[in-house]
């Protein structure tokens, strides 16, 4: 299963050329996409209220399947890299004045908020002073391919996703599952555009087909349609072929920064 196969077996109404697969990228278009205005999902995403209707595998055989393979891998990889995670701590809390952690809301399942947690990776006044960073990327996210506020080990724990292994305490708690769309902080989310909020129908994850496919190298708008592809696709093969595709985009650190 290549992505171009993927993205060009998608039931849609428009198309959208690029360059990154050979074959054109489908958007696909909801009923429920259009259904709240702009101020609404603002209300709605400061209350924390569910923003969006579950979509998805809804099959209690998938569901229960599913969870049981977040926890055993999340606890599988957890064993497997807990020297790495130690290192990484002790290392952080001593360039850090002991803050190694950095923590921020995001916009989970359905819209909910939860508290997501990754190794720190900038310097302590990094949101302080995000204004004086120009913004490299489109849509409503932020991305700076040389972004000043990164430190030096912060870079190479960006590079081989280390500062994002925290979350895999998130998928033991049930706020993430090992695959699904990557979660946004919630003021993003409420810039999205109505067809974009479909990707919070399912549970976020720590990989998906933007994160298999070229990360920070591609457009937010590819990037939503590659979530929307993985509501209406969701299925154990479908998961099982993203993680079999992650650990070679981790070692490599294509599109990470």
């Amino acid at each position: 299963m290549s992505s171009a196969a993927v993205l060009d077996a998608v039931d849609t109404e428009t198309t959208y050329s690029t360059a990154l697969f050979d074959e054109p990228v489908y958007a696909p278009v909801s009923p429920l996409a259009h259904a709240r205005s702009r101020p609404a999902v603002d209300s709605l995403l400061a209350a924390d209220i569910a923003l969006v209707a579950a979509e998805g595998n809804l099959s209690p055989a998938y569901r229960l399947a599913k969870r049981t393979i977040d926890l055993v891998g999340a606890l599988v990889v957890l064993t497997l890299i807990a020297p790495v995670m130690l290192a990484t701590l002790i290392a952080l809390s001593i360039t850090t004045k002991g803050r190694p952690l950095y923590s921020q809301v995001r916009a989970g399942y359905r819209g909910r908020h939860f508290r997501m947690w990754k190794f720190r990776t900038m310097r302590l006044d990094a949101d302080k002073i995000q204004h004086t960073v120009a913004n490299e990327a489109d849509g409503p996210v932020f991305k700076n391919r040389r972004d000043p506020r990164i430190t030096r080990i912060g870079y190479y724990l960006r590079k081989f996703s280390i500062d994002e292994t925290p979350q895999l305490l998130s998928v033991l708690a049930g706020e993430m599952s090992l695959v699904g769309p990557r979660p946004l902080p919630v003021h993003e989310m409420a810039r999205v555009e109505p067809w974009q909020r479909r990707r919070l129908a399912v549970a976020p994850g720590l990989t998906c087909l933007w994160q298999v496919s070229g990360r920070s190298n591609i457009g937010f708008d590819q990037w939503a349609r590659m979530d929307v592809w993985y509501v209406e696709n969701q299925c154990l093969r479908t998961d099982f072929w993203l993680l079999f595709r992650t650990p070679l985009t981790v070692i490599t650190g294509r599109g990470a920064y």
